[in-house]
């Protein structure tokens, strides 16, 4: 069953928002939590059935089940406009970041996403699971041994954190990435992980024991700022401020709270 053709607009800067416009009878998926307001028409229910075709429950519960495993809920939320005129639905990114639009028929019909990535799309995509080619990538790459793989020939809609940056590799080229950074990539990128060379870089660079290695052919999406090292970031920050602010940009630190009586 092909895609619904759908019409949308993002809104916002860094705190985006989508706009899908549907048509009477067409439908969009989203993840659960994710809508921000709907019109008049749309009738919105929960599934266990992404792409709309049907089929047995165990296929269904199987479904749910691989979406689990890429970090998204175990039902979708189904959005139709059952009305005579063309409605909206919109949904909002769940942390600061971009809104990536995706025309599946511009990647091939598949495309392979970090875990949780998925914020909603047309309906008849299929969202389900993408083992990396090596155990290595799985146990060190930092979004874990399972990547989301997004089937279909419609739009689909990625959320990322930061600034997006598009690298297209060429055959046997090749890039070293932080594991965090990733967004997407076509499925012809090989993936793997290598550890960063030598002990002291390693231990002491800051930039931790692993990165990914990306060879071509094929185009990758880079994010700027990962949201685990922003969670990383507020949680440092939070732990130092405990009991007392902290002097930003201070050398003395807690010592100078301490000195000027707030401490």
């Amino acid at each position: 069953m092909p895609a619904d053709v759908i019409d949308y607009r993002l809104i916002g800067d860094d705190l985006q928002a989508v706009i899908i416009t549907l048509d009477p009878g067409e439908a969009a998926v989203a993840e659960a939590g994710s809508m921000m307001y709907m019109e008049d028409d749309i009738q919105m229910a929960t599934t266990l059935d992404a792409t709309g075709q049907g089929g047995s429950l165990w296929g269904k519960l199987l479904q749910g089940g691989k979406r689990l495993l890429t970090g998204d809920s175990f039902f979708v939320t189904m959005f139709a406009n059952n009305g005579r005129q063309r409605r909206d639905v919109a949904f909002a990114s769940p942390y600061p970041g971009k809104i990536l639009p995706v025309d599946l028929k511009d990647w091939g019909g598949t495309i392979i996403a970090q875990k949780d990535s998925f914020l909603c799309g047309a309906r008849g995509l299929n969202v389900s699971i993408a083992f990396t080619k090596r155990i290595g990538a799985g146990f060190f790459g930092g979004e874990g041994f399972i990547l989301q793989k997004i089937d279909g020939d419609g739009l689909a809609f990625l959320h990322a954190s930061g600034t997006l940056h598009y690298v297209d590799l060429k055959p046997g080229q090749t890039l070293r990435v932080d594991t965090g950074c990733i967004v997407a990539m076509q499925p012809s990128v090989d993936y793997d992980i290598r550890m960063v060379p030598g002990i002291k870089t390693a231990l002491f660079g800051g930039e931790g024991l692993f990165f990914a290695h990306l060879s071509g052919p094929g185009r990758v999406i880079l994010q700027t700022l990962p949201f685990s090292r922003l969670a990383d970031r507020i949680i440092a920050a939070s732990r130092v401020g405990m009991g007392g602010r902290r002097e930003e940009g201070s050398i003395l630190g807690g010592l100078g709270g301490l000195l000027d009586g707030d401490n």
